[in-house]
């Protein structure tokens, strides 16, 4: 199986310092939707691990969730693309929970219901948490310079980012990235 496991915020929509709490507020990036069609029509399954720190924090709640999904799912269809699945840690940072990245919590999840070894699967996102959990479950990182990290354009990257970390400018660059490579073994299913 083909996976890859992509941040949501800063990834596939807009980063908002207030928080996405709403559909509405909900905006794809440009070529967002687009590059996860092209994934899709690839072969490859993805995925959304996803800090939700707004509903610990009571800015939103589960349904203002699922309309932004909803309408991301609906904006995908229409460019012929699809998220298999999103997970999302709901806790606060003070909750000191094991899925809030940059735990790997999330990660381990979706390996684990994917039945897949996260060694040779690659993510992608735009900050420092998500590649630290990615990498801690065993994924290959991949930063985005298109929302928190825009600041890294052009500089080396901080110590703290996970070794072999590779840059992208957005989620169109991966993408194209990923699909020019030669292929790696799929990732083994686990029995």
């Amino acid at each position: 199986m083909k996976l890859v496991i992509l941040d949501r915020n800063g990834t596939l929509n807009a980063h908002r310092e207030d928080f996405v709490k709403s559909d509405v507020e909900w905006t794809p990036l440009p070529g967002s939707l687009e590059a996860v069609a092209k994934l899709n029509h690839a072969g490859w399954h993805v995925v959304i691990a996803s800090n939700q720190s707004g509903l610990g924090r009571g800015l939103f709640d589960v349904a203002s969730l699922n309309a932004m999904h909803a309408k991301m799912n609906k904006m995908l269809a229409s460019v012929g693309g699809r998220v298999d699945a999103v997970f999302y840690c709901p806790h606060s940072p003070d909750e000191n929970c094991d899925c809030r990245k940059p735990k790997p919590g999330l990660f381990l999840q979706i390996g684990e219901r994917y039945g897949v070894d996260l060694a040779q699967v690659p993510t992608a996102g735009d900050s420092l948490r998500d590649l630290q959990a990615g990498a801690a479950a065993g994924c290959e990182p991949h930063l985005l310079l298109s929302g928190m990290s825009a600041a890294c354009r052009g500089a080396p990257l901080p110590p703290e980012f996970p070794p072999n970390t590779v840059v992208h400018d957005d989620l169109a660059a991966f993408v194209d990235y990923l699909l020019a490579r030669p292929s790696k073994t799929p990732p083994k299913v686990a029995l």
